[in-house]
């Protein structure tokens, strides 16, 4: 029976996976990957062979229509990425919503997610909270900065290292240097790291401290 699973992967600590996720790609027909070589490490750490196909932001727009007959014709998918869950920051949307407007029946399992962690890791309050991800790197930058700093809950974004410093500035002349926030990197890997303080703490120490891995910053509301 035709069926789509998006799978979770880890995002980082190859551990971080489960089990009904391990038996999901074993017994499908194909494997969608964004990264057919990060996902054939993933494999070969687990001792799975199978099919995988590049389907990433590149060519999803190109790849769905020939997904979906393949579905339509029975088999059975599932999707990862890189890390993480897709559709979150990552492709999934559009496949998803094609699966959905042809009927047919998609399985998402439960997993890793980077901004969770960082989010209950930072001490902010996480009944009500934004995820925002990643900003535009441009065009309307400021527009979403200037939204997010007057929410009154806890917002979180995703950022890389070579912009954190920048971001981290930007959030100052909105959000004030005295707002509080914490900064988490390279979660679950070896050299993980949360970082709390205010945002002018946090900007002087990876002014000091070049920036390495991804990032998750969660910022605290206004209050």
């Amino acid at each position: 029976m035709s069926k789509l699973y998006i799978i979770p992967t880890p995002i980082g600590n190859l551990e971080d996976i489960t089990l009904r996720a391990l038996q999901v790609l074993k017994e499908v027909d194909a494997i969608l990957a964004e990264d057919t070589r990060v996902t054939a490490k993933l494999l070969s750490h687990y001792n799975i062979q199978k099919k995988v196909i590049a389907y990433h932001q590149h060519n999803e727009h190109q790849k769905t229509t020939d997904v979906i007959s393949h579905l339509k014709s029975g088999k059975t998918l599932a999707l990862v990425t890189d890390a993480g869950t897709p559709g979150i920051s990552d492709p999934g949307f559009l496949l998803v919503s094609h699966c959905v407007a042809a009927d047919i029946p998609i399985e998402t399992l439960p997993g890793a997610t980077a901004f969770v962690p960082a989010l209950v890791n930072s001490g902010l309050p996480s009944d009500k909270f934004f995820f925002e991800g990643f900003l535009p790197h441009k065009k309307g930058r400021q527009t979403r900065l200037s939204y997010l700093s007057q929410l009154p809950y806890t917002f979180i974004l995703y950022e890389s290292p070579h912009r954190i410093c920048k971001t981290l500035e930007q959030l100052i002349e909105h959000c004030g240097e005295e707002r509080h926030a914490s900064v988490s990197r390279e979660l679950t890997k070896l050299f993980e790291e949360n970082r709390r303080g205010t945002l002018d703490e946090l900007l002087r120490y990876y002014r000091e401290n070049a920036p390495k891995g991804e990032f998750v910053v969660v910022i605290e509301g206004m209050k």
